[in-house]
């Protein structure tokens, strides 16, 4: 068995890792796990604990979703939480509507369905998890800090590819193994 998920790979720039930096030293007091910037990504389908023999099926259904896409740009942009302002979850970086994205989603679930691998979520929302909040000292500093970066322009990223991952638990953080890389044509 591996743990699977299918994403696209990002590649933060100097202003990305600064806007990060920024964020981690100015919520120091709280405690949030913070995603590792180097091992950041877009999410198109986590599939979780998957056997060898199914690999093969969603390596085609993915191969399938890029047949036709070309590579795009995407913008990534302001700063947000999931969750309320009084329990807030989970801290993000936004990525603008695409419709490029937003096609490749679709085209990867449609297959993916098909197959019987069913979808969480009704809405497709892009954003980068960078921060998983344990516990918040102050909720009002927190939401002054979240709303000094909450329209900042953070990267544009040229996308060629989807990349079928393994996740790999350990105790440091997980490690993510590229299993297969399906580029646009």
């Amino acid at each position: 068995m591996k743990r699977l998920f299918a994403a696209i790979k990002l590649h933060p720039t100097d202003k990305f890792l600064e806007l990060f930096g920024q964020l981690q030293n100015q919520l120091k007091q709280d405690k949030i796990k913070w995603v590792d910037p180097q091992k950041i990504h877009i999410t198109l389908k986590f599939f979780g604990d998957t056997t060898e023999e199914n690999i093969d099926e969603i390596a085609g259904a993915m191969d399938d979703a890029v047949f036709d896409a070309s590579p795009f740009e995407l913008q990534m942009h302001n700063v947000g939480i999931f969750g309320s302002s009084y329990k807030p979850r989970v801290i993000w970086f936004g990525i603008e509507a695409s419709e490029k994205l937003r096609s490749l989603y679709q085209n990867l679930k449609v297959n993916l369905e098909e197959l019987g691998y069913k979808y969480d979520r009704q809405n497709f929302v892009p954003h980068l998890t960078v921060g998983r909040i344990r516990h918040i000292q102050n909720k009002r500093y927190f939401q002054q800090v979240i709303n000094r970066f909450k329209d900042e322009d953070i990267q544009k990223e040229k996308i060629d590819r989807l990349i079928l991952f393994e996740s790999i638990l350990r105790p440091q953080g997980p490690e993510y193994i590229v299993v297969e890389e399906f580029t646009f044509q």
